[in-house]
């Protein structure tokens, strides 16, 4: 998958190092079983990359707003090649303040949040982010979409062990998982979206015609506004619905920008902040049919069988090539 990604990527004009970034993403995706954010954003990926949206070769370049403050101009990269560049520092600042901080800009962000919120897990810091993008989510009580899928990542590390990771959208299903839903023929739960007529609908191919809701009526669509002032105007990029605007309409992940805040507990507690976490993680698991988010990718991480790969999708991807 790895290679097939990499070797697709620099044919339609992405350098080694930006191609590189993304194929780890995409085949970190499949190897979790995380199916929406992997081989079948390649295409989109690809488009992004022939219409001269996103630059294959771009350099993103990290500045100091504050010893605890960073910005990242991405350059229109890829966001797996920004967090190359701006994850290392990030980690350095926050361990040595407790907290730190980075916006990105101009960055066009295709997979899941996790990958890069584990990373700062891995060296025991909490991770937060959040990004927005284009306008497929109604407020609620509403019919018109004003906000992105505007998800949200949050991650707490465990010493020795897999990291609690929560990587959700604050839409009621991400739309990646809609549009996998409408290829396969399944329905989706009533409360996702609406058609375009502006009815409830389980039928997929309806919604993505049509408008996702948030999750939770108010609370849900409460979260995508904060999401939508977090990874815009506090970040200095756009609202979803000015991201459309601007964009070419090829298909590939639009402009936008992304927060990401590190914290050290280590720095923020006085006491063994990760024997207390297990304390309380063993007391969840002792709850019948309670699952800690983010278990069931770790699991699949571990299963080192193979990966079942949609035939149509990997046929398009493999025609990419020629």
């Amino acid at each position: 998958m790895h290679a097939l990604v990499l070797a697709v990527l620099q044919a339609h004009g992405a350098d080694e190092a930006n191609a590189g970034a993304v194929a780890e993403t995409v085949t970190r995706a499949e190897r979790d079983r995380a199916l929406s954010h992997g081989l079948f954003r390649v295409p989109g990926y690809v488009k992004a990359l022939q219409s001269g949206k996103v630059k294959g070769d771009a350099r993103p370049v990290l500045n100091a707003a504050t010893p605890a403050v960073m910005r990242c101009d991405a350059g229109n990269a890829f966001a797996p090649m920004a967090h190359k560049t701006c994850l290392p520092p990030l980690i350095e600042a926050a361990q040595t303040f407790g907290l730190a901080g980075v916006s990105i800009q101009r960055c066009h962000h295709f997979a899941a949040l996790w990958p890069e919120i584990e990373t700062l897990a891995q060296a025991g810091l909490v991770g937060i982010t959040c990004v927005s993008y284009l306008p497929w989510v109604a407020p609620h009580g509403g019919q018109v979409p004003i906000f992105g899928t505007n998800p949200f990542g949050f991650a707490w590390p465990r010493p020795g062990r897999d990291p609690i990771v929560i990587d959700m959208a604050t839409a009621a299903m991400a739309m990646g998982e809609v549009q996998i839903a409408a290829r396969e023929g399944q329905a989706v739960p009533l409360g996702t979206g609406l058609s375009p007529s502006g009815e409830l609908t389980t039928d997929a191919a309806e919604i993505a015609k049509g408008v996702l809701l948030p999750f939770g009526g108010h609370k849900g669509s409460a979260l995508a506004l904060m999401i939508e002032l977090l990874a815009g105007p506090m970040v200095g990029e756009a609202f979803s619905f000015e991201a459309q605007a601007r964009d070419n309409g090829d298909g590939g992940p639009a402009q936008g920008g992304q927060f990401i805040l590190a914290m050290s507990p280590a720095v923020f507690s006085d006491a063994d902040w990760a024997a207390q976490t297990e304390r309380f993680v063993a007391v969840y698991d002792g709850i019948e049919g309670a699952r800690l988010p983010g278990a069931k990718r770790h699991a699949a991480r571990r299963d080192p069988g193979v990966r079942a790969v949609n035939t149509p999708l990997l046929t398009e991807i493999r025609g990419l090539l020629s």
